[in-house]
């Protein structure tokens, strides 16, 4: 079958790198990643300096697709993460369970009804087992983890540290293809209130949100004040100096106030193992350095 054909999934890869998605071969008619795991890495190539994992891994770089793909009809898979991506997964009931289980999309559908939200029209593909992707955009400095079963029953979603098969790949039960091609959305705010981690902080509630530019800045402040709390010892540091880069432009921007900023992670950073004197040094740094590369205030 034509579809099988490395030709046709090196096209489909290519497309997705084009919309800035990173990709990553898959084995072929398979969703498992075609890379190599830790316990056998050969310390060559790309794993020269330490194992890379699929998502270190994952391109848009379109040499490095081509040989990725040249020869074998190696499956696609989307680092959601990297690609700026969540992507809702409403799946289909297992062959062995109750018929009255209502699918994953039948379940989101409720769930949008019950928010008062219409079904949101964004890029969509249908998975070989029936079930559906909805993918959506967010900020660079919104950060979700992998979800299964939050938003209802049947349905996941995939994030920092998720991936999706790709429209264009295939298994034995099935292709997965495109059945809306509109371009992803950001991911609603309703949503991403249903998805982002609680993490209650008295200096969030000096964060404005009357407008969305501003309600953007605070679920980026909520989720990478929680993304500092979560860092594992010897990565707390870089963690606390990577969030306030990414929320330095939030500042610039005229959308946060930076006393609101730097509480909330002062508050992230000590709460996590870093000691205030350490913790006000990386701030004062990383926002230094973001404020000074974002002199521009957003239009809206």
């Amino acid at each position: 079958m034509t579809h099988h054909a490395p030709s046709a999934l090196l096209s489909a890869a290519l497309q997705a790198a084009e919309q800035g998605w990173h990709v990553f071969p898959l084995r072929p008619a398979d969703k498992r990643p075609a890379l190599h795991g830790e316990a056998v890495c050969p310390l060559i190539g790309d794993c020269a300096g330490g194992h890379r994992k699929w998502e270190d891994r994952a391109t848009i770089d379109p040499d490095r697709i081509r040989r990725a793909w040249a020869d074998r009809p190696f499956n696609i898979g989307i680092a959601t993460g990297p690609s700026g991506l969540v992507v809702v997964d409403l799946d289909m009931p297992k062959q062995k369970s109750s018929t009255g289980t209502p699918c994953g999309v039948t379940t989101f559908g409720a769930l949008c009804e019950r928010a008062g939200q219409a079904v949101p029209a964004t890029y969509r593909t249908r998975t070989a087992s029936g079930g559906h992707h909805l993918y959506f955009t967010v900020s660079p400095g919104v950060r979700l983890a992998n979800s299964a079963g939050k938003l209802g029953k049947l349905i996941d979603t995939r994030a920092h540290g998720g991936y999706v098969v790709a429209a264009g790949s295939f298994t034995a039960t099935g292709p997965y293809t495109v059945t809306d091609p509109t371009p992803p959305t950001p991911l609603p705010d309703w949503l991403y209130a249903l998805l982002a981690p609680r993490q209650p902080s008295r200096s969030l509630v000096a964060v404005p949100s009357s407008s969305k530019a501003s309600r953007y800045a605070a679920a980026a402040l909520r989720a990478e004040t929680a993304t500092v709390r979560a860092a594992q010892q010897g990565e707390r540091d870089s963690t606390l100096l990577s969030a306030a880069r990414a929320l330095g432009r939030f500042i610039a921007w005229g959308d946060l106030p930076r006393s609101v900023v730097e509480e909330a992670l002062q508050e992230a950073g000590e709460s996590a193992g870093l000691s205030a004197r350490q913790c006000r040094s990386t701030l004062r740094s990383g926002l230094n350095w973001s404020v000074a590369r974002n002199p521009q205030r957003r239009t809206a």
